[in-house]
């Protein structure tokens, strides 16, 4: 009877697992993409005049098979963003038709960045329209439509078939704009008639990395024949008079260029184009292509010249991608097409070394003075060496960031960290630099890599990959080293405290003052705020609302988080002085310092038990060791 009822039992088992559900298979009918030529040209028109809606109109002419069903991609894992952030939901309008006749699409269930559409036979191209709709208010994205100027991506008024790797699809694009406007970019034109701009054909891959400007009010400053190509500034602005510029300050960006070129000794372009927005009004963006840039900063960054050195730094850093980061590019970052899942393990090589040479180019072409960039780098230091999340998740993990965290702002960003790779790079890369000339006895530098690693096939615009075990190879066959260790010591390991060994070597050290430096007084301008990290542990942003909250520190132990605003200092409304007085006459009196602090609908008061007075970071000389800061910000020669 045992027998028996354990065999019913078995049975009974097997029948109620016979009838829970089971996963349904997931559809593979998108094709992998192959590396031959795509039949055909594709034709793009965009009509970008519909300025006040901020639409975009688009057409194409997509070759096709008849009888065959093609799947159309609409980009998503996008260059530059390291992330699957391409704005599909911003499509709308889609209507495919061929010979006159609509054809019936259907996107994809799994991958809703792709469409099916089955092709009629006897049909040899497909139309295809749909409009982008771009955002008209910031909280629906980045602005990149205003009644001045626009920011035309390609990347975001694009179908492509999924067939082909796309540097096998050939484009012949065009572009209308509003009357009386000119345009900006990479691309080489083939005809103009009207405010209609054709371009030569191109490959698909190219196209998508060569973005326009287009405005009402621009001009382009010559930057000169540095290795024989031509370098242009293209600039526009939301008003006519933010367009002038000084010659000092043209002469600092042709530097720029000059000072790139004696860094790197090639080019991987046949011209490039900066595309610069002066704007207070379509949104900002620093973004790398091959052979131009979108960068986009204040209005004032010429009027107002000595308050704007903290962004003097953004074209640099994106000229400096063209050989960092689209000429020489991490291996598992390429990608067949913008489907394809980018893996961004190396962008500690790809923005943290060009983070660091952003700045040594702008202090080396007088973008910034040397004073500048030191109290630049005293900030990073600083920064890092506050930020308590390296205690438990290492710099490698942060070049996940761009795909976890989608470039959103993050609520404890001490504590969960965010793209660390950037700065925290630049100063691993300065403790390479600095050890290299150390070990060098200074007859070698971290510009030897860069000249070796990034400056090879002079004039190629072909990609050239490479792995971790490339950099550690080129670093010991310039200086040899344990560098396999020295790399993943600092990208593995945690904290506390931010590797500052390079500023050590260097010839400096980390402190602390009651005074700002006059970089730090410009990031306060630029920001309208007020940065306590280091005496309240908090930042306070435009109308005294908490931009930020250091992780365990003073304000965070009060239980005040980011966006709760401060009304009130000692019973008298919120300034920025006057919280700075109370945080300096709490040294001299040790009061509290009180305020009256509102989140939501709830107010209260809080009080501060903290006398040290105002902290802000500098960087202080130490006798009698090497001044390898001075040498590494100097121009080259």
């Amino acid at each position: 009877m045992r027998r028996i009822g354990l065999v019913l039992a078995c049975v009974l088992v097997a029948v109620q697992a016979a009838a829970q559900p089971m996963p349904t298979p997931l559809p593979s009918d998108i094709p992998a993409p192959r590396d031959a030529p795509y039949p055909g040209v594709i034709k793009l028109a965009v009509d970008a005049t519909d300025i006040t809606r901020h639409i975009f109109q688009v057409r194409e002419t997509i070759p096709v098979q008849g009888g065959s069903p093609v799947v159309l991609m609409y980009p998503k894992w996008l260059p530059g963003n390291h992330s699957p952030s391409g704005r599909i939901e911003a499509l709308a309008g889609l209507m495919i038709t061929a010979n006159g006749q609509r054809l019936t699409w259907r996107r994809d269930p799994v991958d809703v960045y792709a469409f099916h559409v089955d092709v009629p036979a006897g049909v040899n191209q497909i139309d295809v329209a749909f409009q982008f709709l771009s955002a008209i208010e910031g909280g629906q994205g980045r602005i990149v439509m205003t009644q001045e100027m626009l920011n035309l991506q390609w990347v975001s008024v694009s179908l492509y078939p999924a067939s082909a790797y796309t540097r096998q699809i050939q484009v012949q694009a065009s572009v209308k704009i509003p009357e009386g406007w000119k345009l900006a970019g990479a691309l080489e034109t083939a005809a103009v008639e009207g405010n209609t701009t054709t371009f030569k054909p191109t490959t698909f891959e190219e196209l998508m990395d060569s973005p326009l400007y287009a405005g009402k009010h621009s001009k382009t400053i010559d930057l000169g024949m540095t290795g024989g190509v031509p370098v242009r500034l293209n600039v526009f602005a939301d008003e006519a008079e933010f367009l002038e510029s000084k010659p000092e300050h043209e002469a600092a960006h042709k530097k720029m260029v000059e000072q790139a070129y004696k860094l790197f000794g090639s080019h991987h372009y046949d011209h490039y184009d900066f595309l610069l927005a002066l704007t207070d009004r379509m949104g900002g963006i620093g973004l790398e292509h091959h052979q131009s840039s979108e960068n986009g900063v204040g209005q004032k960054y010429f009027t107002e010249w000595d308050k704007n050195a903290a962004v003097r730094d953004l074209l640099p850093h994106e000229y400096t991608h063209s050989w960092n980061g689209k000429f020489r590019r991490p291996a598992d970052l390429w990608t067949a097409n913008y489907s394809q899942p980018m893996r961004d393990s190396l962008l500690w090589v790809y923005e943290g070394q060009t983070q660091y040479w952003g700045y040594v180019l702008a202090a080396r072409a007088g973008l910034m003075t040397k004073d500048q960039a030191m109290e630049a780098l005293a900030v990073t230091a600083a920064a890092y060496d506050a930020r308590i999340g390296r205690a438990w998740k290492p710099l490698a993990d942060t070049t996940n960031d761009p795909i976890t965290a989608q470039r959103r702002s993050l609520p404890w960003r001490s504590w969960q960290r965010s793209e660390d790779y950037y700065s925290e790079g630049q100063l691993i890369w300065l403790d390479a630099d600095t050890l290299i000339r150390e070990l060098s006895k200074g007859k070698k530098s971290l510009d030897d890599f860069a000249k070796q690693f990034f400056g090879v096939n002079d004039g190629s615009h072909v990609p050239a990959t490479y792995t971790f075990d490339d950099v550690v190879t080129a670093l010991n066959a310039l200086q040899p080293h344990d560098w396999a260790t020295f790399l993943k010591t600092r990208l593995e390991g945690t904290g506390p405290g931010a590797p500052l060994d390079g500023i050590a070597r260097g010839g400096y050290k980390l402190v602390y003052d009651e005074k700002p430096s006059d970089y730090l007084k410009a990031l306060e301008t630029e920001s309208r705020g007020v940065g306590l990290t280091y005496s309240l542990g908090m930042s306070i942003g435009r109308e005294g609302r908490l931009s930020d909250v250091l992780w365990e520190g003073p304000a965070f132990k009060l239980e005040l988080t980011p966006g709760t605003q401060i009304v009130a200092v000692s019973n008298l409304a919120y300034s920025s002085e006057r919280i700075k007085e109370a945080v300096t006459d709490a040294k001299k009196t040790g009061a509290a310092i009180e305020l009256l602090v509102k989140n939501g609908d709830v107010y209260r008061t809080v009080k501060f038990d903290y006398k040290d007075g105002l902290r802000y970071p500098r960087l202080e000389r130490v006798k009698g060791t090497p001044d390898r800061l001075e040498a590494i910000f100097s121009p080259r020669k």
